[in-house]
């Protein structure tokens, strides 16, 4: 056999190879994307759920609680401000902030004990605690797939490509400080 011919067909196994391979990254990074786009969406649904609900919160608790009325106006423009988000990215960073107003609200519920015997203030309590029940559940898989996507594009070679592409971290929903703290019990 001809050593030219040998070369050529050396060159073109690696050029096969090498196409092969950076399509088998193109696909997983694709692949890791649409798992944080899909998993946003599930959460997203349920979000909006909770938002709906929101408004019913606040109203249920303006009356009680006068002197917390900016952390009230805060959730309101939050909520206002993720219905506006166009990206993900947004969406999150709101949700967090969203996330750490509403623990401050938990904690001022506490002072109000009339507020926390008020019927609708009880059902629609009950409402979001049943919203954030599920959230809780989807945000686990969220970050699941925000964490095997971040780690992806971060990756040799993977992060060659990534780059190349714009590809960039997504940031985690947070679980706000509130709701990591150990529940003090109180028996009489």
């Amino acid at each position: 056999m001809d050593t030219g011919l040998i070369l050529w067909v050396a060159v073109a196994v690696v050029g096969f190879l090498s196409v092969t391979y950076g399509i088998s990254i193109y696909n997983t990074l694709v692949q890791v994307r649409n798992n944080v786009t899909k998993a946003w969406q599930n959460i997203d649904v349920l979000l909006e759920q909770r938002h709906d609900e929101l408004p019913k919160l606040v109203d249920a608790c303006v009356a009680y609680m006068t002197h917390e009325r900016e952390v009230l106006n805060q959730i309101t423009k939050l909520r206002t401000g993720y219905d506006e988000a166009k990206t993900t990215d947004e969406k999150t960073r709101i949700e967090n902030a969203l996330n750490k107003q509403l623990g401050r609200v938990r904690m001022v519920w506490e002072a109000y004990p009339d507020l926390k015997a008020s019927q609708n203030f009880l059902q629609v309590q009950g409402r979001v605690s049943a919203v954030e029940s599920s959230i809780a559940d989807r945000r686990e898989f969220f970050n699941d797939s925000v964490n095997l996507y971040n780690i992806q594009i971060e990756q040799f070679p993977d992060f060659i490509l990534a780059h190349r592409l714009n590809y960039q971290r997504h940031p985690f929903l947070e679980i706000p400080d509130e709701l990591k703290q150990d529940v003090k019990l109180k028996f009489a």
